[in-house]
């Protein structure tokens, strides 16, 4: 198109504008969802049936911070368990040795598809099984083996990433200085693979806090009840639901903080890669 003078002009509106007007129509359109939604929601029995502020001064008082702990506990064992033998199955991938690669391989891949709840059946049910049969540090102990075994298949895939991007000129140097493969492994590779692998490894952290609630599964006492069995049972004492979203505040109080972390640590990694 061109003016009186013979000068191309541009017609329409520039790609940015473009942009900028199709931001605007789904901010509005998500004004008007929102709008619509606050407007038919029953605000007095949200509040009384979630928020109720009589039960989570109740809540908090008793028994919350226990449960809060024994979470903490549930899933910190859980994790320790699972990087311990997520390292030992990654080496076996690794390995030269045919059969060690099999078995690390058939357990990874067994336990990646089995749902965490099942994992946590069989293990509450093993001493019906095997008579005498007694996990150490009940029902502590139980927990730790199921959230380390599901975690383990899964940490098992990170670690073996974070080995793999390891630089190979760091180990042929390691070698050529004398070390051997298992100094080297332990000297070279495994510290600069765990720095790469912080970040997922706290992102598998996430998962095991949040399986943890899976808990549920094995009988326990008061006194051992995780954040959801703690919610659960206070919110059919009370006959409301408030105690149970108190519980899943308890779980943000966690996992926050150690989203932001993982956030951070990715940024910094990613400007030291452009640097």
């Amino acid at each position: 198109m061109a003016d009186p003078n013979g000068h191309a002009v541009r017609s329409g509106r520039s790609p940015r504008q473009r942009a900028r007007r199709r931001r605007a129509i789904q901010y509005v359109a998500l004004a008007i969802v929102i709008g619509v939604l606050a407007f038919m929601a029953d605000w007095p029995t949200i509040g009384h049936t979630f928020f109720d502020p009589a039960l989570i001064l109740n809540t908090a008082a008793h028994g919350l911070w226990r449960a809060l702990w024994n979470t903490l506990v549930y899933s910190a064992g859980g994790f320790v368990i699972g990087l311990a033998a997520g390292t030992l199955l990654a080496l076996m991938r690794l390995s030269e040795v045919a059969p060690y690669r099999w078995l690390a391989t058939l357990y990874i891949e067994f336990f990646r598809g089995l749902p965490a709840l099942i994992v946590f059946i069989a293990l509450s049910l093993l001493p019906l099984a095997f008579q005498g049969l007694a996990m150490p540090f009940s029902p502590y102990g139980t927990v730790w083996a199921a959230l380390g075994i599901v975690g383990s298949a899964y940490m098992a895939e990170t670690i073996r990433a974070g080995i793999l991007a390891v630089p190979r000129g760091q180990i042929e140097a390691a070698r050529s200085l004398g070390l051997s493969p298992a100094q080297t492994l332990r000297q070279i590779t495994l510290p600069q693979a765990f720095r790469l692998m912080i970040p997922p490894l706290t992102n598998e952290l996430i998962m095991l806090i949040k399986d943890s609630s899976l808990v549920f599964i094995v009988g326990l006492s008061a006194a051992n009840f995780d954040l959801t069995k703690f919610g659960r049972a206070a919110a059919n004492n009370h006959v409301n639901i408030t105690p149970l979203v108190v519980a899943g505040l308890g779980y943000l109080i966690i996992t926050l903080p150690l989203s932001i972390v993982v956030r951070r640590m990715e940024a910094r990694a990613a400007s030291g890669r452009r640097a």
